[in-house]
């Protein structure tokens, strides 16, 4: 009796630690950066801390319910729940509710339900179901275009809810195909195109036309087994083409206020007088978090007394910009700490899949991972500056109930699936 007890407890609980840690220390730093005057009440669901301490407490009886499934419900009905989330966005364009101008949310009584932050955990199924079945080799072709259409599919209907960042996020699923076996050539063009992208927006195309043919031609007639020369040829005619059609790509297909973000990034503005319109308006997010960040020193203004947090300089910090909060308050020490614990939480993710003795496992924990470092890398990037304005949220440390229960779901689910591993052996 006891041991057929204990089985129910066995799963990694370092893993279970470390998500507690950040969702309890994210929600303090909510609560900093949303809670009004000197009285605060926990029971007050009209501000975001208080919403956010309901979310947590509904996410308890989430992960029971997650954990409590047999782990071959996930693997048997990956499909069906693909379908379901792919048809949950699409009734956004009939139903949906339109927020800050993105049509991403259904109006639920006084809530709002994102399905996005959901899609993420079904799309991981559905590629871990794609790739571990025995017919399925992407070396193939064909069966690379299935694992692109299953993950282009929900970053396309994010797309066209005017949700840029989280479709952006789907990209990290190649790191998961190069871990099986996809062919490099496909990580090698993803590197040119970016760097190709961003120096003919920095250079110009023709500077960056050169640069390519040269490149290209130097590696064909420095290889000692040269490629062959057809492959060359298409090679610069390719990138010579991307170099010409990222400038109608960035003048057409871009928004506004995607341009201007990627203009202040590259300092691709020459003109003063716009660049401190610019500078005034969508950098005013940035400046402030800066500010914050910086204000913190090496241990923080102490809790609750962050100045520029208290103060509201920063807009919507309790959000996307939730790090100022960690940087004011608890200075370099606080967000090392954050730091580390993610970096730890993705190791031992990582270290875990490694472990699974089944490929769908091991293929949903490298999504699992994958998901949550883009999510920490754009997140951190953005709000220190490094990269442009991304509205991304901080995986269970920024503000949103669909966000921590969708992160939630993506990260239980693979508890359970290693739990039956570890209940086997």
């Amino acid at each position: 009796m006891t041991r057929e007890t204990n089985r129910y407890f066995k799963f990694d609980w370092i893993t279970i630690v470390l998500f507690l840690m950040l969702t309890g220390f994210g929600w303090m730093n909510i609560l900093s950066a949303s809670h009004m005057g000197d009285t605060i009440d926990y029971t007050d669901f009209s501000q975001p801390y208080g919403k956010q301490l309901l979310f947590i407490c509904l996410t308890v009886g989430l992960i029971v319910i997650i954990l409590s499934l047999e782990s071959k419900f996930y693997e048997r009905f990956s499909s069906v729940i693909y379908i379901i989330s792919m048809l949950s966005m699409l009734g956004l364009f009939v139903f949906g509710k339109n927020v800050n101008g993105a049509t991403a949310w259904y109006g639920i009584g006084g809530m709002t339900i994102q399905p996005s932050e959901f899609a993420k955990a079904a799309t991981a199924l559905a590629i871990a179901k794609h790739l571990s079945d025995l017919h399925t080799d992407l070396k193939l072709f064909k069966d690379q275009i299935k694992a692109f259409i299953i993950i282009a599919i929900p970053a396309v209907l994010i797309l066209l809810q005017n949700d840029t960042g989280s479709a952006i996020v789907y990209v990290a699923f190649i790191f998961v195909f190069y871990r099986e076996n996809l062919p490099k050539a496909y990580l090698v063009f993803g590197v040119l195109l970016t760097l190709i992208t961003l120096s003919s927006l920095k250079f110009g195309d023709i500077a960056t036309s050169i640069v390519v043919v040269i490149s290209i031609l130097t590696y064909h007639f420095t290889r000692r087994k040269k490629p062959a020369i057809l492959k060359t040829l298409l090679a610069l005619i390719a990138c010579v083409i991307l170099s010409f059609g990222v400038d109608f790509l960035y003048d057409n297909i871009l928004q506004i206020h995607q341009k201007d973000r990627i203009s202040l990034w590259l300092r691709l503005e020459k003109d003063p007088l716009k660049l401190q319109e610019m500078q005034r308006d969508i950098l005013y997010n940035l400046y402030e978090s800066e500010k914050a960040i910086s204000s913190g020193g090496l241990t923080g203004k102490g809790y609750l007394q962050g100045t520029r947090t208290t103060g509201k300089f920063v807009p919507e910090q309790h959000t996307d910009y939730i790090f100022s909060t960690v940087g004011e308050e608890w200075g370099f020490a606080g967000t090392v700490f954050v730091v580390v614990a993610f970096v730890l939480l993705l190791l031992r993710i990582l270290h875990l899949a490694e472990l699974q003795k089944l490929q769908f496992s091991r293929v949903y924990g490298y999504s699992v991972a994958a998901i949550l470092f883009f999510h920490f890398l754009i997140n951190i990037g953005m709000v220190m500056g490094l990269i442009p304005t991304i509205g991304i949220p901080l995986p269970f440390f920024s503000y949103g109930g669909s966000g921590l229960w969708g992160f939630t779901i993506l990260l239980f689910i693979f508890i359970k699936l290693d739990s039956n591993r570890i209940n086997e052996w």
